[in-house]
């Protein structure tokens, strides 16, 4: 199996359990091919244990050598690892333990800020775990799997039509603004003494009640019949 195949083989699980657990995908498989050597390990052979968890798992537990880092020297041990019945129940596990309160700071982050935070809450020893993390991250582009569907940036051609998209909406948005501005509107400077005429024609029955508010077509209208002089004559 290759590393494209590892990645594969172990990514839908990942997914899965990211979205169920806020455990970032891109952390579980970076951590899976990291601690098992892309699933090539003893540990990962023969107990399906690619995360190098200690303890007794689902299935037993298997005595292997570890390396372990004491004063950042390196020294070799050997340890009970977790037996696992598939490389699935090992990533399910894998998932429990990042849930416990000591490695909160990885939940719903991204890739490199959960690296930090499970490499700071000590989940190994070495004092590079972080960024050997962050290396196979960058390196395979596991950041995608922490992307839902639907979520993926826009392509070049997207991000074109969409911005094509908003141009019109603001133009139309600015047509609509411009029309009801003109329907309701004080009385422009040019309209005031047509406007002025039209209510003191008849003191007691104006020809108009309102002249504030009205449209760019109504104060036409009243200006050309002002200018035509039937407004002049008062009763």
């Amino acid at each position: 199996m290759d590393r494209a195949e590892f990645i594969a083989a172990i990514a839908p699980d990942a997914v899965k359990d990211w979205h169920q657990s806020g455990v970032p995908a891109s952390l579980t498989i970076a951590q899976a091919a990291l601690e098992s050597n892309w699933g090539s390990s003893g540990l990962a052979r023969q107990a399906n244990n690619l995360f190098g968890i200690k303890g007794n798992g689902p299935a037993g537990s298997v005595m292997m050598p570890t390396t372990e880092y004491r004063n950042g020297s390196p020294i070799r041990i050997h340890a009970p690892f977790r037996k696992y019945r598939s490389w699935a129940e090992s990533i399910a596990d894998h998932t429990r333990l990042l849930q416990n309160k000591r490695y909160a700071g990885v939940l719903r982050r991204s890739g490199q800020e959960a690296a930090k935070a499970v490499a700071a809450a000590g989940y190994a020893t070495d004092p590079s775990y972080a960024s050997k993390l962050i290396g196979l991250m960058d390196k395979y582009n596991l950041y995608q799997y922490d992307t839902r569907k639907g979520d993926e940036p826009m392509t070049a051609e997207e991000k074109k039509r969409f911005d094509a998209l908003l141009d019109t909406v603001n133009m139309q948005a600015e047509r609509i603004a411009e029309l009801e501005r003109k329907a309701s509107m004080p009385v422009p400077d040019w309209a005031k003494a047509a406007v002025q005429a039209a209510v003191s024609y008849d003191l007691a029955r104006p020809l108009i009640d309102t002249p504030e508010g009205g449209s760019l077509d109504f104060y036409r209208v009243i200006t050309i019949l002002h200018r035509r002089g039937l407004f002049d004559k008062k009763e």
